[in-house]
């Protein structure tokens, strides 16, 4: 596996990418779990392969970008592909309920289902899990912790 990583105002950021081509599969969070799994794999650092990653996340993080312009391969189940794609369709500085995605995806009674795909969201801020709240308005768990969350959707501008 090949990483780079960057330093942003939410924490430093850790990029996998395919060894072969050099496509972003995973994207790690300052306290994600994933970051201490990966920790303890083998990888090297890439040669620059994230200098396109870190700006356009700095951009965003600065407000300057709104969607994400970076070639990645999403991994996952059908299912989780599928909550994934839907958290696209949620509007910069806006939020959902886990129980309207589920909605949105013809599943009302996955609510469940949907935060557990979205705790494996493998691209957290290009698939933007951070706008899915709960029902009653509360920040719900997220990757890189509440605070990271609160503080992205203050970024964009949220009403929470």
């Amino acid at each position: 596996m090949i990483y780079e990583e960057c330093d942003t105002k939410i924490g430093r950021l850790r990029f996998i990418f395919k060894e072969n081509d050099g496509v972003l599969q995973r994207i790690l969070l300052t306290d994600d779990l994933w970051h201490s799994i990966y920790a303890g794999r083998i990888m090297k650092r890439s040669n620059g392969l994230g200098k396109p990653v870190c700006r356009q996340i700095q951009e965003y993080l600065n407000g300057d970008r709104r969607q994400f312009n970076l070639p990645f391969e999403l991994v996952g189940t059908p299912f989780q592909k599928q909550i994934w794609q839907a958290l696209q369709t949620i509007p910069y500085g806006q939020t959902k309920s886990y129980s309207e995605i589920a909605d949105s995806i013809g599943r009302p009674k996955a609510a469940r289902a949907v935060g557990y795909a979205n705790a494996l969201n493998p691209l957290p801020l290009l698939f933007p899990c951070h706008r899915v709240i709960g029902k009653n308005k509360t920040l719900t768990g997220y990757a890189g912790g509440i605070e990271m969350k609160k503080q992205l959707l203050q970024i964009e501008g949220a009403i929470i």
